[in-house]
């Protein structure tokens, strides 16, 4: 029986950066991971191929129709089985280097699925028949797969789930996306650009839920301008599919006549669930709530020995969360001060333009009672935006009235998504507004936008 310091049940963005940490500060480690390459779902059918498809796609549809106003003539043509290639030639590559990380850090990686079969035992069932190892802590680190809507059946032809919606051979002339959350709107804005006509049904009365309203009233209004159409407010009640298309069934929930959308594909993004069955949590005593997640103190499971990681766990279902998790857990193991501070891990939508925020909404301020003060820049005043002919958008600060201390961060615009960590690391150091706003920043550059909202906090914003 090989025997562990750490044993890790999953080789996604979590149990990597795990297992790499932990080789790193000298623990004998094996990660679990029955797929064929290490990534999990982020690098193989999740976060990193859908980049690919929407820097692609993006570049497609500037090259269309914009570039003649540049300056550049020319017409272009889709090979979208190019598109398909490179995408996963990127993601080949960067599995192989995952692959590279574990040797360098002693890591080994153990084939197979892996499954708690009592205190410090974990039994892998791989090519070679069933191995067991003998771990000192065992990392549940399995992450999560999109969940499912009674009444539509995804079978990855005319209904399809995210990783269906990343390999389609062909562009659709028409698409419904149930759900208008991030992973919805990312994928059915590809392929709105490569050509097809996209309506997203969405249960709730508004767009990325959780975000700031003002910033998801912007970006609603953003993804329409650009052919998407929205039916909000709207139960799906089952779906039909043919040889042709999908006939999707849905009804108002505030009450009203049933509807009927026909499309040659739907996209069902209403979410992710845990992957916590089958994973013998009942050897330890351990069981999970009713949606599947498993309650943790720091990571620390009810089960001595075992500890919980990324998607299992509560809160956002980010490979960024799950990667801070591993490390601060692996670190706890290890005798080490592991620490994620919950309050500063921003959120992304790689649509264009870009969604960013991290912090409080202005919706939770009001309902907590706190008082804020707001600073509010547009990217029509600044210079690098305008001359890019990329100025839609702006920033939006939120400062505490009495102490100034960045409460949120609020983004939409071009490439935001890059720029929002200057505002995780400003209020990590608990930063007033007042120090990013006499913080100097280059120009021309889009960056200036994050000072000149600052600045508005104290009105004192100085538009270009």
């Amino acid at each position: 029986m090989a025997q562990y310091d750490v044993v890790i049940i999953g080789g996604g963005p979590g149990g990597y950066n795990a297992a790499i940490r932990a080789g790193q500060l000298g623990l004998s480690v094996a990660c679990v991971e029955g797929r064929a390459t290490l990534g999990g779902t982020c690098l193989n059918v999740g976060c990193i191929p859908s980049k690919a498809l929407l820097h692609a796609s993006e570049l497609y549809e500037l090259a269309r129709k914009d570039f003649a106003s540049l300056g550049i003539k020319g017409a272009v043509e889709l090979d979208l089985a190019q598109m398909q290639k490179q995408k996963g030639d990127s993601v080949g590559a960067l599995t192989k280097g995952i692959e590279f990380l574990f040797k360098k850090n002693k890591v080994e990686w153990i084939k197979g699925f892996g499954r708690i079969t009592g205190p410090g035992k974990v039994t892998v069932t791989g090519a070679g028949g069933d191995t067991v190892l003998d771990a000192r802590n065992i990392v549940i680190a399995t992450g999560s797969e999109p969940s499912r809507l009674p009444g539509v059946e995804v079978d990855q032809a005319r209904i399809v789930d995210s990783t269906g919606a990343l390999a389609l051979s062909a562009v659709p002339k028409s698409m419904i996306v149930i759900g208008a959350g991030v992973i919805g709107l990312e994928l059915g804005s590809v392929w709105r650009r490569l050509g097809a006509e996209v309506t997203v049904v969405e249960y709730l009365d508004r767009t990325l839920p959780g975000a700031d309203a003002e910033l998801a009233q912007a970006f609603q209004r953003s993804m329409t301008k650009q052919g998407i159409t929205f039916r909000l407010g709207q139960k799906v009640t089952g779906a039909k599919t043919s040889a042709t298309g999908v006939t999707l069934s849905f009804e108002p929930v505030a009450g009203g006549p049933a509807e009927s959308l026909t499309a040659d594909v739907v996209l069902l993004a209403v979410g992710r669930r845990p992957v916590t069955a089958g994973l013998g949590l009942e050897s330890v005593g351990l069981a999970t709530d009713a949606r599947g997640f498993i309650a943790t103190d720091h990571f620390r499971t009810a089960a001595p020995g075992v500890w919980a990681i990324g998607d299992v766990t509560y809160g956002p279902m980010l490979a960024h969360k799950a990667e801070d998790e591993g490390v601060a857990c692996i670190e706890l193991i290890a005798g080490k001060a592991g620490h994620v501070n919950y309050g500063i891990i921003p959120g992304v939508v790689y649509t264009y333009p870009e969604v960013a925020w991290v912090g409080k909404s202005e919706e939770e301020l009001k309902a907590a009672g706190v008082a804020y003060k707001v600073g509010k820049f547009p990217f029509t005043a600044n210079s690098r935006a305008k001359v890019n002919h990329e100025a839609e958008g702006f920033v939006k600060v939120l400062a505490d009235a009495t102490t100034d201390r960045i409460l949120g961060v609020h983004m939409l615009g071009p490439q935001v998504g890059e720029m929002i960590g200057e505002y995780c690391v400003a209020m990590e150091f608990g930063a007033a507004s007042e120090d990013v706003a006499r913080t100097c920043h280059p120009h021309p550059t889009r960056s200036e936008a994050l000072r000149q909202a600052a600045m508005g906090v104290e009105g004192w914003t100085m538009q270009a």
